[in-house]
Order: structure tokens, then sequence, then C-alpha cells
């Protein structure tokens, strides 16, 4: 095998200076979209995250795997599209019994593969991809040693949250926000773990995801009425509570064997943080899955770095994997890419397969009528170097419900593609001029490449069965 100058440059440098496998720390909010840290424009006070990117390499083409919670981490976690994993959707709440949909014991996560390579291993914050404190997979069951978290979303709101959970066991009514709650544990982990060994740390913050509650002194220093107002401040709690934790790393000697990267899970439904991208949360134009992605390591990545790169949740497994010298699985079909050259200095490392991204509830709620929009919304969207293309589904019964329900299975299945839309994303970021007119030939042998990609991502899917529950 043959190893390019970013690999050879990077055995080199590990070698020199005696360093051992890096810690890794994954920071993800909740529902922040592409342009609400200051460094990406943000009106937002998000000092802590503006110097990570000042210290790293700031992406500008970096995506989630799904536009909403659920599908979006199991990305995140198993490097596959989470309709090949079965979380079509996001997990609801239910008063009664348990929605069947979760992530499968037989997934293989990042965080299994890094535990079986000797890291020690934490979850804290929003789980999500199961239910917590049930007969589903557990964090523990998929590779943490530790957790700290809820379910869904905390309640009553970020200030004093009632349904965290530790290692299976309910915590009670804590005191504070939920992000800086989140931190506390997270330090907590820190200053007791093992400093013999590297450690895999995902914090999932709840903020901004509604409902949201901001200390009043950050309110109080923003003057785009109420509801922005509590928005933006929350953004800022949110980072003070980063600070925090990038504060303690460095005070334990982690700063340079340590790769933190800060990203949000979906875009948000605040059209004014989505950096003038169409769209918003739970939808596949840009402005759903579009997110700031922020990677620090320093001296490994040099500083101050801009990147266009094309990237996605799913990539995160087999790059953590390639840095941390961990081999990914050879049984399944992994959608992610290795993007470390990148990381190293290789401006011309560009990937090499395309991007396909499938939200099937995809018709327009109420905040988007009230936008003007109506009817179905794009179930699909395609990405090959800087073109995307826009799919819409076609089934007699299509759904109409916000949560997953039965008769989705068989219209996961049975569903085909009727219309498309196409888009230079180089020249049309905003996607304001669909081209699939001028460009019918080529939305054909894009749309061919689609189909086949859904078509045996489905089939490979899980079959829920709401009578098993």
């Amino acid at each position: 095998m043959i190893l390019c100058p970013a690999t050879l440059f990077l055995s080199f440098t590990l070698s020199l200076l005696n360093a051992e496998r890096p810690n890794i720390v994954i920071l993800l909010a909740d529902d922040a979209g592409y342009s609400d840290f200051g460094c990406y424009g943000g009106k937002a006070e998000t000092p802590n995250i503006d110097q990570l990117a000042a210290e790293g390499l700031k992406l500008t083409d970096f995506h989630a795997a799904a536009p909403n919670c659920s599908p979006s981490r199991t990305g995140l976690l198993t490097g596959r599209y989470p309709s090949r994993v079965g979380v079509y959707s996001y997990i609801p709440e239910q008063k009664e019994g348990l929605h069947p949909m979760h992530m499968p014991s037989s997934e293989v996560t990042l965080a299994e593969l890094l535990k079986e390579s000797g890291y020690q291993t934490a979850h804290i914050g929003k789980w999500h991809v199961s239910v917590l404190r049930s007969t589903q997979p557990q964090p523990i069951d998929q590779g943490f040693d530790y957790s700290f978290g809820t379910t869904n979303n905390a309640i009553p709101s970020h200030l004093n949250p009632v349904n965290f959970v530790r290692n299976g066991e309910s915590v009670g009514d804590l005191e504070g926000y939920a992000c800086q709650i989140v931190v506390d544990d997270a330090i907590r982990w820190l200053n007791q773990k093992d400093e013999a060994d590297p450690f895999f740390l995902y914090v999932a913050f709840h903020e901004p995801h509604e409902k949201i509650a901001s200390p009043p002194e950050m309110v109080a220093q923003y003057s785009e009425g109420k509801k922005r107002n509590e928005y933006l401040a929350n953004i800022q709690n949110l980072d003070d509570a980063a600070g925090r934790l990038l504060e303690r790393l460095d005070q334990l000697g982690h700063r340079e064997d340590t790769i933190v990267l800060v990203a949000s899970d979906n875009g948000s439904l605040h059209d004014a943080s989505n950096g003038g991208l169409r769209g918003q949360k739970s939808m596949l134009y840009e402005g759903g899955i579009r997110e700031p992605g922020i990677i620090r390591w320093p001296p490994m990545i040099e500083a101050g770095k801009t990147s266009g790169a094309t990237l996605n949740f799913v990539d995160l497994l087999p790059t953590f994997c390639s840095l941390a010298g961990v081999a990914v699985p050879q049984d399944r079909t992994l959608d992610g890419v290795d993007f470390s050259p990148l990381l190293f200095g290789n401006e011309n490392w560009k990937r090499d397969q395309p991007l396909f991204w499938y939200f099937y509830r995809s018709i327009a709620g109420s905040s988007q009528r009230a936008q003007g929009m109506t009817g179905k919304m794009p179930a699909g969207a395609f990405r090959k170097d800087d073109w995307l293309l826009i799919g819409y589904l076609e089934h007699p019964n299509m759904p109409d419900s916000h949560a997953m329900v039965p008769s989705d299975m068989d219209f996961l299945r049975e569903s085909t593609w009727e219309k498309f839309e196409l888009y230079n994303l180089r020249t049309d970021r905003a996607q304001k001029k669909d081209l699939s007119n001028e460009r019918r030939a080529f939305v054909k042998r894009m749309s061919k490449e689609m189909a086949a990609i859904h078509a045996n991502m489905v089939q490979e899917g899980p079959y829920w069965n709401w009578e098993d529950q």
C-alpha cells in the first residue's frame, strides 16, 4: 500500500512527538443553525467557540446526517445513513409503551470501536437513539462506560430539569441550566478518569432546542425581540458551558493530545440562524442539514484555517478511527469516508463517493405553512461534487402525521421518486435557481444513482412492528 504524503507526515510527526493516540471530544448542539456562532456570522456572544475556530479548522460545507434529532445522532455514532440503521425519523415520547424505532444493538458505534481498543468512553447529555431506562439498547450497550443524560429534551425546560438518568438510574430534580449541568458532570468524569488511557467524551447539549430557558442577565444583552433574545442567550449559555469544559481540558494537560469537534445535529427553526440558507430543521434544503463544524487539535491541525470540503456526520467514525489507529467494521456498509488527510494540510483532498440524505416525513408543518410552504417537501437529497439533486416521493398514502406511525413502514418501501430539483451549491448556496429543466440528462443520471442508494438503504433498514411493543 502506498501512503499519501499527509499520512506519512502524520505518522512521522506522531513518532517524533512520541504521542499517544488522541483523545476525542465531541460537543454537539441541539438545533443550532449554520450561523448561530459568532465565527459563522451569528449575533450571539460565543467567544469560546470562536476561539476554538481560531485555533483549529473551520468547516463551511459540513453536514448533519439528517435534518432532525434521532437519525442525525445515529449517523454520527455509526458512520451509516440512519435509514439503513432503521432510525427513519425522531423517536417520539409516548405516555404508554415504547415506540419501536431505535438504534439496534447489532449496530457498531464509534464508542464501541474505541472502547474495544482501550479508550475510556462517556456519553453526557441528550441520547435520543433509544429510550433510556427501557428494554431498548442503552448507552452502556453501545460502547459507553458511563452515561448521564436524557432520552430526549430537558424537561420541563433547560432550567431545573427533572428527567436526567445516570447509568440507568433516575437522578431526580436538578438545579441550574442543562448545559451547565451537563458540563459539570463532564468535568467530574474527566477528573475521575484513568490518566493512563485515552478517552472519548461525547457531550450532547440540549440547547437551543425548545423549550428554551436562558439566564436573564444574558437575555438582557440582546435587542432582537423577546423570543429571539431568549434564543441568542441560549446559544451564549451553551458557549459559556463549552468554555468551562475546554478550560478544564487545558488544566488537565489535554490541550495538545485531544481532538475537539463542535457541531450541531441539524438546522435551526429560526431562519435568522441558518446563514441565508434555504429551509430549516426537518427540511432537506441546506438550511436543515448544513451545520457549523470546528475541529481543533494543536499542533497537528494548523490554526486559523477554513475548508470548504464537503463532509458529513457519517464521515466521523471512519476518520476518528483512522486517527486512533482503530480498524472499522468490514461486515457492513459504511457510508462515511476518512477525511483525515484534510486535517493535516492536504488541500487537494476530495471525497470519492456521493452523499445521500433521506427524510420521508417531509410534509410542510404549521411553521412551514406559516411561511407559505404547503404540500409535500423534499424527501431526498443527493450530493455529487457541487451538485445537489432534490427528490420528492410519490405514494397513494403519503404520511401526514408528525411522528412515525405503523403505515410508514410500507410507505418507506413502496414509495417512488416523483420529481426532482437540481442546484449548483458552488454558485447558488441559497438554492434559489432550480436547474433541473436545463440539465435534464444530468438529472436523469443522478436520479438513477440516488434511487439505487435509496432502494438499497430502505431494504436493509429494519421493519418495525408496533405489535411487539
